[in-house]
Parts: structure tokens; sequence; C-alpha cells
């Protein structure tokens, strides 16, 4: 089944993002993981793409096993920033074949010492299009509430964010939050410009208090008081802090339905029982909307 379909259905849905291991001896792991995580029949699982792709190859094969193995439909992730057309074609006939219809399409971090002007890609609107002229895909792309990290401001983001959808984006999930106002705020800047497809918030439950410190580093995510005391006070305490992580993220979930909000992707991390317990704490608010 296409995203797009999923979301349109007016119920509240609630997806799960794994990612595919780095070397092979770590891939029973992750299956196992993956395994638990489609147990809790989420309405759908989204499977990344490592930098420059280098853990693209087990990305379809997890995906396709998602689908097949346990009927949920599954976003397969791809990025185009050190890759040719040819490459991304390749990708694209191997997500086919597997029977994948949903795309997650990504410009990727751009390699340190490479000039991405000489790149074949240089913008995920240019994959996203690739993407719609090869088949009859589902399309989605990144969002970022708080502006992306290379735009000069919120205008010249929104501008670059519409070529995206222009191109044929079906729905956009947002980069990690952690105050809902960045996103109501977003939202309405974006919708006065023209871009009507569905948001899908993107939420990260932060277990361990490192994490912190290296989500504020690669993205500059604001950080709002009321997380930071969590941090500051369960930070130390692994069992407390994940307790802690849970809830926060449980709770901007409440918030977004109560808000208007259809569809909630969470950042899993791998963590059957993070994805598990989110799941329970929203069980009646999901089955009863």
């Amino acid at each position: 089944m296409k995203i797009s379909e999923v979301i349109k259905s007016g119920k509240l849905c609630l997806s799960f993002e794994v990612f595919p291991p780095k070397t092979d001896s770590l891939y029973n792991s992750v299956e196992q993981a993956v395994k638990e995580i489609a147990s809790l029949e989420p309405d759908f699982m989204s499977v990344t793409y490592g930098a420059g792709g280098g853990t693209s190859e087990y990305t379809v094969s997890i995906a396709s096993g998602i689908q097949k193995n346990y009927k949920v439909p599954a976003l397969a992730h791809i990025t185009c920033v050190s890759s040719t057309k040819q490459a991304v074609q390749e990708q694209l006939k191997k997500i086919k074949t597997a029977g994948i219809e949903n795309i997650l399409a990504l410009r990727g971090d751009i390699p340190e010492g490479m000039n991405n002007s000489c790149a074949e890609f240089q913008h995920a609107n240019q994959l996203v299009a690739e993407i719609k002229a090869t088949g009859d895909f589902c399309v989605g792309g990144a969002c970022y509430p708080e502006g992306h990290p290379e735009s000069a401001n919120s205008t010249e983001d929104i501008i670059n964010l519409k070529k995206k959808v222009d191109a044929g984006c079906e729905f956009l999930t947002t980069q990690m939050f952690f105050d809902n106002n960045i996103l109501y705020n977003f939202l309405y800047k974006i919708r006065e410009k023209g871009i009507t497809v569905p948001i899908i918030p993107g939420i990260m439950p932060v277990t361990n208090g490192k994490q912190i410190a290296r989500i504020c580093k690669l993205s500059g995510t604001y950080l709002p008081a009321r997380f930071k005391a969590i941090v500051d006070r369960f930070g130390d305490n692994p069992r407390a802090m994940t307790q802690a992580g849970i809830a926060y993220a449980t709770d901007q979930i409440i918030d977004l339905f109560a808000n208007g909000i259809t569809a909630v992707h969470v950042y899993s991390m791998n963590k059957p029982e993070v994805a598990r317990q989110i799941q329970k704490n929203l069980w009646d608010i999901i089955e009863k909307a």
C-alpha cells in the first residue's frame, strides 16, 4: 500500500523508522529488532539509507522483508548526493523488483571535501523528479521545521521545499524537534506559501542523555527548558532516562494528535522496547480515534 493512501485513510497513524546494520555481523540483531517492531503492526515502517549509500545494500532487503514477512508497508530511503544517475536507476530497479512502492527521497549529507556543484544530483528535488519519471512510486521527502542548516533563512528554505513538492513529493517527514510550537509555526508558514501535502512529524524518543549533545551538534535542534530539565535530572540514570524520554515523546505525540495531526513517525533507533512502550501509551487514543 502507498503511504499516501495510508495517510488519507482518516485514522490516526503511527509509524516507525529502522536503520540497516553497518556490517554483516550485525545483520541478525537488526533483523530481530525489525521483526519485533513489525509485530506491533505499525501503519508503515521506513528503512534508512546510509551516508553515501554505505548501507544501501541492506535497505532494499530489509524493506522487502518487512512487506513480505510481516505485511507492513515499507518506505525505502534513497540518497543521491554522491550517486550518479545510473547508480540511482539501478537502485530504483532493485526497489521496484522487490515490490516496494514507497520511497523517501533525500539528498543526503555532503561528504567532507566533496564539491557538490559537480554532482549529477545537487538537490533532493532533482532526485524526486528522477524517481517520478522512472515509475509509479509514492515519493516522500524531508523537511526541517527549524530550517535546513544550509539555508540562509526560512524564506529560502521554504522556496526550496516548494521545489521538492512541485517535483512530485506526495508527503514530507520532518526532522526531529522537541517543541511542538516550532512545528505549528512551520505549518502556518508553508501552508501560506502553497505547500499543501501532508506533513508527518518525526519524533525522537531520547533515551540516552549523551544523545542530546550529538543531536545538537549535528542539527542545532532547539531544546526547550522542560526537556533540558529532564535530561539534567535523569541523564545519568539510563533506566530513568529511558522512561522519561518515552514519556516526553508520548506527550508530544498526544499534543500533535490533539491539534489535528493525523500521522506521526517515530525514530525508534532499532529499539523495539521503545516502540512498544510508545504504542502502548497511545493505544486507546489510536484505537478510539
